[in-house]
């Protein structure tokens, strides 16, 4: 029993001492080629690429498999000596656009591109109608009567007030 709580304690060591040594970044996944060019290539390109599972995160990034399964893919391609532009193609059209951080400007992607601009028009449009309206709600009120006017100067000096004439109902409206 002793003999079998000391293997399974040393398996974790034994295991790690097999494993190739992690990334220094612990958010960024860890390398797997043996060449670091190679290697560099992919990690830019992963950094690009969104993940399709996680969707805030890029493919370089993510722990998910596919995540997993895409940098796989990528390193695959640019070892068969595929550049990076063809390997972009390739995942956009298995993937559509998405897959992309930065999506190209064309007809599908206009008002991804657009919608920030046309709700900033939108809201100083909004802005401008409303104090325009405003402006004219108060012009609209007029200006205070000749009694009102001596009234609030006589209160305004720290003085009596006039009595206000007393209104009718008329003139509430």
């Amino acid at each position: 029993m002793i003999a079998l709580a000391c293997v399974l304690g040393l398996a974790p060591a034994v295991q790690a001492a097999g494993t190739p040594p992690a990334a220094v970044d612990s958010g960024v996944a860890p390398a797997v080629v043996a060449d670091p060019a190679l290697e560099a290539d992919v990690m830019a390109l992963a950094h690009k690429l969104r993940c399709l599972v996680c969707q805030n995160q890029s493919i370089a990034e993510s722990n998910a498999p596919l995540a997993v399964d895409l940098r796989n893919q990528v390193r695959e391609q640019l070892a068969a000596g595929n550049s990076k532009g063809e390997v972009i193609d390739y995942l956009v059209a298995r993937y559509g656009d998405f897959v992309l951080y930065e999506p190209p400007f064309k007809a599908t992607t206009a008002l991804l591109w657009g919608g920030p601009l046309l709700l900033l028009l939108g809201g100083a449009g909004w802005l401008a109608y409303r104090l325009r309206r405003r402006q004219a709600e108060t012009a609209a009120e007029g200006a205070l009567s000749t009694a009102e006017r001596a009234r609030a100067r006589a209160l305004l000096a720290g003085g009596e007030a006039p009595a206000a004439p007393p209104e009718s109902p008329e003139s509430r409206s």
